[in-house]
């Protein structure tokens, strides 16, 4: 009988929706996909830029990459390898060639400078790298005394057929998008699977609680680390959300729009995994910041399931032909990354007549927690209920639970937790306890019937004068402004109050004032939460998926 005192969220589950999870038949991530590879073979798994490759396809390939990896590169099983891409076709056959060969992949946002890609090095001593050519000037610059041994690099249209190829790259070159660079030795990717294709490859043994991704992050207490994440914590994961997907979605029929990055988490699983796992085509968005580009897609694609981030669907909202287009074949629209302001959600859900859900994760958790249910009952504003086999409890600053309705820090308990931080005990024992609850570094609270509400990151408050203000919560009152396209707030240093609160803006026309905005905050806002000032912006500094970086913001 479902435990409805200590986790209410049950009561709200759908008839067939069990509270836990079902065993995994599978010992490794690279025996999920091969048997998702064998059972949707005649399928689309991805496409980019008008060219798909199916299932069968996939498996030849990533066969051949991981034949490749073993056979002739030399690398042995639980070896590092980073992979600097986009979404690219070469990802998906990267990553999978990756795990079938036994390696561990690492994560690497293509964006990195050299520094901070060979601080990645530095920290996982990986002994291979796969980049995109237009990143491999970067590898070059920080390649040198590492325990790098072998570079495979790759061109956008690699997997494209020779005239597309060609031209592309031609198009690439010309227009000087592919910086010079030497890394001597390297191999072209074409050739890795050529040569991959004539070998054998060899059977891997490892099993769920061996390392299978290093994924990194700013962690619960926002200094960059790698995540270590076990084959059983991202199959858990990937079947906690194929549980729930279930119930909308149709097996082996969906086409799914992935504009945010593989490489980041949350795509990695969900798309790369869950939806794969379900036979979905994945439709990749190698620049998604192109949004003219990203409309034309959507209109050629019609995509059933969208992923999303708030400021992405900002940036769609404004464009005058996506809010032209038929969404009648849409069957789930998804937020993550970020809270949503209110005031997207509800412009999405009239533009579109689909609502926006909103979910919760982070990379130590594989990484999804909680998502509003996606068989009707969604809530604006919250980010919903926890997912199957996963509890989820409010604490206070000395990790003790809280009653259901106040606010405090989040603690998650899983098989989605992740096994730790790489050569990181002791901040491992700060974010994990004793009894495996881990402590996310996030501020939210309860409700009596299960549902959860994101109030700010920990890292975040803003304490002006003794009273705490959650830049969300004001970011969400600004952002409802007609005339704010997006905002972004900090606290800044003040000698009176200790801090103040700072709004930097992005405003929508030269007529928008500071005086608008603080008389608009006025009437929404007690006083200590008000801005003390307003800096306008042509833009906002973000991440890859979009979140406003508060801590550049800061830093200015």
């Amino acid at each position: 009988m479902p435990d409805f005192a200590s986790r209410p969220w049950l009561a709200h589950y759908p008839e067939g929706l069990g509270a836990e999870i079902p065993p995994t038949d599978f010992a490794t991530v690279g025996e999920f996909a091969v048997a998702a590879m064998r059972k949707w073979s005649d399928r689309p798994a991805f496409e980019n830029m008008g060219t798909t490759l199916t299932y069968r396809d996939l498996d030849r390939l990533s066969r051949s990459f991981a034949a490749y990896l073993r056979g002739v590169a030399g690398l042995n099983a639980g070896d590092r390898i980073v992979i600097v891409m986009p979404n690219v076709l070469q990802f998906p056959v990267a990553v999978f060639g990756a795990l079938r060969a036994g390696l561990i992949p690492v994560n690497a946002n293509p964006l990195y400078t050299a520094t901070e890609l060979r601080g990645i090095f530095a920290e996982v001593l990986p002994r291979a790298v796969v980049v995109l050519e237009n990143f491999a000037h970067v590898v070059d610059r920080a390649i040198a005394g590492t325990s790098v041994e072998r570079v495979v690099v790759t061109g956008v249209g690699d997997l494209f057929p020779s005239p597309k190829r060609v031209a592309i790259e031609v198009a690439l070159r010309l227009g000087k998008k592919i910086p010079p660079y030497e890394l001597p030795g390297r191999v072209g990717f074409r050739g890795a699977l050529a040569a991959g294709a004539r070998l054998e490859l060899p059977a891997v043994v490892a099993d769920r609680d061996d390392v299978a991704l290093l994924q990194f992050t700013g962690g619960t207490n926002g200094s960059p680390k790698a995540v270590m994440l076990t084959h059983g914590n991202l199959l858990a994961n990937q079947s906690q959300l194929a549980l729930v997907g279930s119930i909308p979605l149709t097996l082996g029929r969906e086409i799914v729009l992935t504009a945010l990055p593989l490489y980041h988490i949350f795509c990695f699983t969900v798309n790369c995994l869950a939806l794969f796992g379900m036979g979905a085509q994945n439709v990749l968005v190698t620049n998604p910041r192109d949004v003219k580009a990203l409309v034309r897609t959507i209109a050629r694609t019609r995509p059933t399931v969208t992923m999303l981030v708030s400021t992405l669907a900002a940036a769609l909202l404004e464009d005058e032909r996506f809010r032209s287009l038929d969404f009648d074949q849409v069957k789930l629209d998804i937020a993550c990354g970020m809270s949503v302001q209110t005031s997207v959600a509800q412009r999405w859900s009239e533009v579109t007549g689909h609502p926006l859900f909103e979910g919760y994760g982070l990379t130590e958790a594989s990484p999804v927690v909680a998502l509003n249910p996606l068989w009707g009952g969604e809530r604006t504003g919250s980010i919903g209920i926890p997912l199957p086999s996963t509890e989820v409890r409010i604490v206070d600053q000395d990790g003790k639970p809280l009653p259901i309705g106040e606010t405090g820090e989040m603690a998650v308990r899983g098989p989605q937790v992740m096994k730790g931080y790489l050569n990181r005990p002791g901040e491992t024992s700060e974010a994990i306890t004793p009894d495996g609850w881990l402590l996310t570094g996030d501020i939210a609270r309860m409700d009596s019937d299960g549902f959860l509400t994101m109030v700010d990151r920990k890292k975040d408050l803003i304490v002006v004068g003794g009273f705490n203000v959650y830049p969300s919560e004001v970011e969400t009152v600004i952002g409802s402004h007609p005339g704010v396209a997006e905002v972004g707030v900090v606290g800044v240093p003040d000698e009176y109050s200790g801090e103040s609160v700072r709004a930097y803006v992005v405003a929508r026309d030269d007529t928008l004032t500071a005086d608008a905005l603080l008389q608009f905050c006025r009437e929404r806002l007690t006083g200590y939460k008000r801005p003390r000032s307003f800096v306008f912006v042509d833009e906002l500094p973000k991440t890859s998926v979009g979140k406003v970086l508060r801590r550049a913001l800061r830093d200015r």
